[in-house]
């Protein structure tokens, strides 16, 4: 077992997206920096006070590298520890470098945080090599050894827990966009089968009267040409959104027009549908999608608005885009208004997949409102 954990560790890649150097990499650098220059000038007991202050203030910018390079900046800052200690050990004073060197711990973090198993196990073991060494060029009791290496344990342990946090979150991100695909899946078939059963009716319709009005012929060809035109379009839309195949259950789609179906009077809140009637002819994958985005949208509003009296749902066209609004007039609560939960993540990342925009968040009013906007024309 041990064996296998440590080889699965060594075969582990590096965390994804690892973000670039920020603002605050600037002001940890900096805040380092001159902390270590205050304490090398104002310090009364620092041994070999210009070269320690050098090494101090030097070894800041590491900081910055800690995220794309983690194992060099650990060999760095550990390396460099080593030295001191052997410095130390060949006759040096004790206790070299200053004590704001403490801040290379977050070098441990972010190598456990960011680096690939094969970094982990050969920075932790320069991490340990070092430890071992500074202990012992610097020995002063059995609650020193205890504590120093529980600070270090305590950084990697830190790395380790948010590295184990934002992987469960990406893989349950993942789950919610192959769930949207599969959605999608179902759409694409049953777009296909419609235009497919009109193409068909099409073709036995112009087969049947060609004999009697030879122009029926070329009219069910040029209806037949329309839909298969339209047929693509969709399909190449669907298509580019699709990366993953998923087996599926085939079963027809509700759309817009079923939005009416969600209405209610009672039991509160009650649920009001608005729906235009002159609405053009949609692609299926955007009517469909529509339904589920006011079905998700409804069911968090009757989860979490409290004490909600009414929720509304808007539909409108205009522009080229189709415009989806919910909204309830139920208080805010706390915890819905902090929480992104993976319902709102799904309807974002279908929004987003058929080249629409959401927004979801409370109104100045009170309650909660959620608007979408979806293309109403196919991007080839």
């Amino acid at each position: 077992m041990v064996t296998n954990a440590l080889r699965s560790l060594w075969a582990e890649p590096r965390a994804a997206d690892a973000p670039d150097r920020m603002w605050r990499d600037w002001v940890l650098v900096g805040v380092v920096m001159v902390t270590a220059l205050l304490e090398g000038v104002f310090r009364d007991d620092v041994a070999w006070r210009p070269f320690a202050t050098i090494v101090a203030v030097g070894l800041a910018p590491v900081l910055f590298w800690r995220r794309t390079q983690p194992l060099a900046c650990v060999v760095v800052g550990f390396g460099t520890a080593m030295a001191l200690g052997l410095a130390t050990l060949a006759g040096g004073p004790r206790s070299v470098g200053l004590p704001s060197l403490i801040y290379i711990l977050v070098l441990v973090y972010a190598l456990v945080r960011w680096g690939s198993g094969r970094e982990i196990v050969i920075g932790l073991t320069v991490v340990l090599v070092a430890a071992v060494i500074g202990t012992v060029a610097d020995y002063t009791g059995p609650s020193d050894f205890v504590g120093g290496f529980g600070i270090l344990t305590a950084a990697a342990a830190g790395g380790a827990a948010f590295r184990y946090r934002a992987e469960s979150w990406r893989r349950a991100l993942d789950q919610v966009r192959s769930q949207e695909r599969v959605g999608l899946a179902r759409e694409l078939h049953d777009m296909v089968a419609h235009h497919v059963s009109a193409i068909a009716v099409q073709a036995q319709a112009g087969r049947a009267m060609a004999g009697q009005r030879p122009e029926a012929g070329l009219e069910a060809l040029a209806v037949i040409e329309g839909e298969a035109s339209r047929t693509l379009a969709e399909m190449r839309a669907m298509v580019r959104v699709l990366r993953e195949g998923a087996p599926a259950e085939y079963t027809p789609q509700p759309g817009v027009a079923d939005l009416v179906s969600l209405a209610r009077r009672e039991p509160v809140p009650v649920v009001d549908v608005e729906v235009p009637g002159d609405l053009g002819e949609l692609p299926l994958q955007v009517d469909a999608a529509v339904y589920r985005l006011a079905q998700e949208a409804l069911t968090n509003a009757l989860r979490h608005a409290r004490n909600a009296s009414r929720v509304e749902i808007r539909v409108g066209e205009g522009g080229g885009r189709l415009r989806l609004h919910v909204t309830d007039d139920g208080q805010i609560d706390p915890a819905r208004a902090s929480n992104h939960g993976f319902g709102l993540l799904g309807m974002t990342e279908r929004v987003q997949l058929l080249g629409g925009t959401l927004r979801a968040g409370p109104t100045p009013g009170g309650g909660w409102t959620v608007d979408a906007e979806l293309p109403t024309e196919v991007r080839r």
